[in-house]
């Protein structure tokens, strides 16, 4: 028999499933597709417009529903994710980690040097390195950060990674940089931070860069499942007080994740067929991070200040500078 209980959190699942329904819908406008701004994103503005206004006028009893979106939703949604990626290009790689690498190194030690909340750091390090908000969506059950903290995160690349989409072609254009086709599909590919941004730089320098960005920024989305892996243990040896064992935390949909690569590596499925999973994945990323939105009020962000933002600026510069030397480097 159907429980109240479960009526309930069905009841902020349908919420979260309309938002993000109205999220598709804008992203299909003209304005936002020519920002490039996915429905993840557009799906994340709605929920913190709900947060910071018909939240106080709606039953505290559908919050579960909320949160299973944020959690169980977003865990699917990260191994779906698989199906977008193969095996088969391994190009570039080296770029890539020590892209990553370098990134998420020079995050946490300036996290620290800023005296940061530890896992708005993380996460804010983990975004710029990987895939943007993906990246922070994946590592949110490893690090398990408050709702508001995610948000704040996916904030800041989503920022940084917007201009750069428009700053990367005209610096193309201007010749300023003085890279060839593929050392500039390259560092587009390894630098910016949203797999949608990479693909607005692109399109807009021409076809021969946007094919080698995307496939370098694949193999960059790649290495989500080992760094969620290592970012586990490093934090399971973390210790309250310097007593006792820290629980290691398995992210067992990081092996989900890999599994389905391997899996929609041998091409199996028709392309359709992993189109339409594509399509359902999409959605329920933007249901979780709908999810995530919906629990991130002002006074969250308030809270959070201006550190955030400003280690998201000092990656953004690493990311432009360094990730241009390797690119003139390995090419």
């Amino acid at each position: 028999m159907f429980s109240e209980k479960h009526g309930n959190i069905l009841h902020g699942i349908l919420l979260i499933a309309l938002f993000s329904c109205a999220a598709f819908y804008l992203a299909d406008t003209q304005p936002a597709r020519s920002l490039s701004f996915s429905p993840l994103i557009l799906g994340i503005l709605l929920g913190m417009l709900y947060a910071n206004s018909l939240r106080n006028h709606l039953p505290e009893t559908w919050v579960p529903g909320i949160l299973f979106c944020s959690k169980q939703l977003l865990r699917a949604g990260i191994v779906l994710y698989g199906f977008r990626l193969t095996f088969q290009s391994v190009a570039a790689i080296g770029i890539d980690a020590a892209v990553v690498a370098g990134t998420l190194l020079l995050g946490v030690l300036l996290g620290r040097a800023l005296k940061m909340d530890r896992d708005l750091a993380l996460l804010t390090s983990t975004g710029s390195a990987i895939c943007g908000a993906a990246a922070v969506l994946g590592a949110e059950p490893v690090v398990k950060a408050a709702p508001h903290k995610t948000a704040v995160a996916v904030s800041t690349v989503v920022i940084f990674g917007t201009v750069s989409m428009f700053l990367y072609p005209a610096l193309w254009r201007a010749g300023i940089l003085g890279l060839t086709p593929e050392q500039m599909g390259l560092y587009t590919g390894a630098t910016l931070h949203e797999v949608a941004h990479v693909v607005g730089a692109g399109n807009a320098m021409g076809a021969e860069i946007a094919d080698g960005a995307v496939i370098v920024k694949m193999i960059r989305v790649m290495m989500l499942a080992p760094v969620l892996l290592v970012m586990s243990l490093l934090l399971a040896r973390r210790t309250k007080g310097g007593a006792g064992r820290a629980k290691v935390t398995i992210p067992w949909f990081a092996f989900g994740f890999l599994a389905v690569i391997g899996f929609n590596s041998l091409d199996l499925l028709p392309e359709a067929a992993v189109a339409g999973i594509n399509s359902f994945d999409t959605f329920l990323l933007t249901m979780a991070m709908t999810a995530l939105g919906a629990e991130t009020s002002i006074e969250k962000f308030k809270r959070a200040g201006a550190k955030p933002f400003l280690l998201a600026g000092l990656l953004y510069l690493w990311l432009l500078g360094g990730g241009y030397l390797l690119s003139r480097w390995i090419l």
